[in-house]
Protein backbone atom coordinates (compact mmCIF):
# COMPACT_ATOMS: atom_id res chain seq x y z
CA UNK A 1 0.00 0.00 0.00
CA UNK A 2 1.13 3.12 -0.55
CA UNK A 3 3.03 5.00 2.27
CA UNK A 4 4.03 8.20 2.92
CA UNK A 5 6.49 9.41 5.31
CA UNK A 6 7.61 13.18 5.98
CA UNK A 7 10.88 14.22 7.50
CA UNK A 8 12.75 17.10 8.10
CA UNK A 9 10.69 19.88 10.39
CA UNK A 10 12.05 21.67 13.62
CA UNK A 11 12.19 25.01 14.76
CA UNK A 12 13.51 27.70 12.72
CA UNK A 13 14.10 31.08 12.95
CA UNK A 14 12.14 34.03 10.77
CA UNK A 15 14.00 34.65 7.95
CA UNK A 16 15.88 31.34 7.83
CA UNK A 17 15.21 28.25 5.31
CA UNK A 18 13.94 24.58 6.15
CA UNK A 19 13.47 21.63 3.65
CA UNK A 20 10.87 19.15 4.32
CA UNK A 21 11.15 14.94 2.84
CA UNK A 22 8.56 13.01 1.79
CA UNK A 23 9.43 9.62 1.06
CA UNK A 24 6.76 7.43 -0.96
CA UNK A 25 6.32 4.11 -1.57
CA UNK A 26 3.95 1.68 -2.66
CA UNK A 27 2.44 2.73 -5.87
CA UNK A 28 0.60 0.71 -8.49
CA UNK A 29 1.58 3.35 -10.99
CA UNK A 30 3.72 5.88 -12.14
CA UNK A 31 1.22 8.42 -12.75
CA UNK A 32 0.41 10.13 -9.88
CA UNK A 33 0.78 13.73 -7.68
CA UNK A 34 2.06 14.09 -4.74
CA UNK A 35 1.41 17.49 -2.92
CA UNK A 36 2.46 19.72 0.48
CA UNK A 37 -0.42 20.68 2.37
CA UNK A 38 -0.33 22.15 5.92
CA UNK A 39 -2.40 22.93 8.97
CA UNK A 40 -1.84 25.29 11.72
CA UNK A 41 -3.52 25.35 14.85
CA UNK A 42 -6.92 26.71 14.70
CA UNK A 43 -7.14 26.97 11.01
CA UNK A 44 -8.36 24.80 8.10
CA UNK A 45 -5.94 22.70 6.02
CA UNK A 46 -4.31 24.46 3.24
CA UNK A 47 -2.63 23.04 0.04
CA UNK A 48 0.90 24.12 -0.45
CA UNK A 49 2.51 22.83 -3.68
CA UNK A 50 2.19 19.81 -5.91
CA UNK A 51 4.08 17.93 -8.21
CA UNK A 52 3.64 15.21 -10.78
CA UNK A 53 5.31 12.17 -11.03
CA UNK A 54 5.67 11.77 -14.34
CA UNK A 55 6.53 14.66 -15.84
CA UNK A 56 7.62 17.09 -13.16
CA UNK A 57 4.89 19.35 -13.62
CA UNK A 58 4.60 21.76 -10.63
CA UNK A 59 1.03 23.33 -9.31
CA UNK A 60 1.40 26.32 -6.31
CA UNK A 61 -0.69 28.18 -3.59
CA UNK A 62 -0.84 31.57 -5.22
CA UNK A 63 0.26 33.35 -1.60
CA UNK A 64 3.12 30.82 -1.48
CA UNK A 65 4.55 30.96 -4.54
CA UNK A 66 8.13 32.18 -4.84
CA UNK A 67 9.15 31.50 -1.04
CA UNK A 68 8.61 27.34 -1.44
CA UNK A 69 9.77 25.24 -4.18
CA UNK A 70 8.58 21.25 -4.49
CA UNK A 71 10.93 19.05 -6.19
CA UNK A 72 11.38 15.52 -6.73
CA UNK A 73 13.86 12.87 -6.97
CA UNK A 74 12.10 9.73 -8.43
CA UNK A 75 14.56 7.60 -8.72
CA UNK A 76 15.02 7.47 -4.19
CA UNK A 77 11.12 7.54 -4.35
CA UNK A 78 11.19 11.33 -2.57
CA UNK A 79 9.81 14.64 -2.66
CA UNK A 80 10.84 17.96 -1.01
CA UNK A 81 10.17 20.86 -0.11
CA UNK A 82 12.41 23.79 0.07
CA UNK A 83 11.09 26.40 2.15
CA UNK A 84 13.10 30.30 2.12
CA UNK A 85 12.11 33.29 3.96
CA UNK A 86 10.21 31.66 6.41
CA UNK A 87 8.12 33.43 8.66
CA UNK A 88 5.86 32.99 12.08
CA UNK A 89 2.80 32.47 9.83
CA UNK A 90 4.26 28.98 8.09
CA UNK A 91 4.09 27.25 11.66
CA UNK A 92 2.35 24.27 11.49
CA UNK A 93 2.12 21.08 10.70
CA UNK A 94 2.99 19.97 7.00
CA UNK A 95 1.62 16.83 5.57
CA UNK A 96 2.47 14.87 2.47
CA UNK A 97 -0.36 13.81 0.54
CA UNK A 98 -0.86 11.68 -2.41
CA UNK A 99 -2.94 10.90 -5.51
CA UNK A 100 -3.42 8.63 -7.90
CA UNK A 101 -5.65 10.81 -10.57
CA UNK A 102 -2.51 12.99 -11.48
CA UNK A 103 -4.60 16.01 -11.53
CA UNK A 104 -1.88 18.35 -10.40
CA UNK A 105 -3.86 20.71 -8.39
CA UNK A 106 -4.67 21.29 -4.53
CA UNK A 107 -8.10 21.97 -4.56
CA UNK A 108 -9.23 18.15 -3.57
CA UNK A 109 -9.09 15.64 -1.55
CA UNK A 110 -5.96 13.10 -1.95
CA UNK A 111 -6.16 9.67 -1.21
CA UNK A 112 -3.27 9.29 0.97
CA UNK A 113 -1.30 11.18 3.71
CA UNK A 114 1.45 10.71 6.00
CA UNK A 115 1.50 11.88 9.47
CA UNK A 116 3.00 15.18 8.85
CA UNK A 117 5.77 17.18 10.73
CA UNK A 118 5.82 20.44 12.76
CA UNK A 119 7.30 23.28 11.16
CA UNK A 120 7.91 26.37 14.30
CA UNK A 121 9.25 29.85 12.99
CA UNK A 122 9.81 31.49 16.30
CA UNK A 123 12.96 33.76 17.57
Amino acid sequence: QVQLVESGGGLVQPGGSLRLSCAASGFNSDYHVIGWFRQAPGKEREGVACISSSDGMTYYSDSLKGRFTISRDNAKNMVYLHMNSLKPEDTAVYYCAADGSNLVRLEYDYGYWGQGTQVTVSS
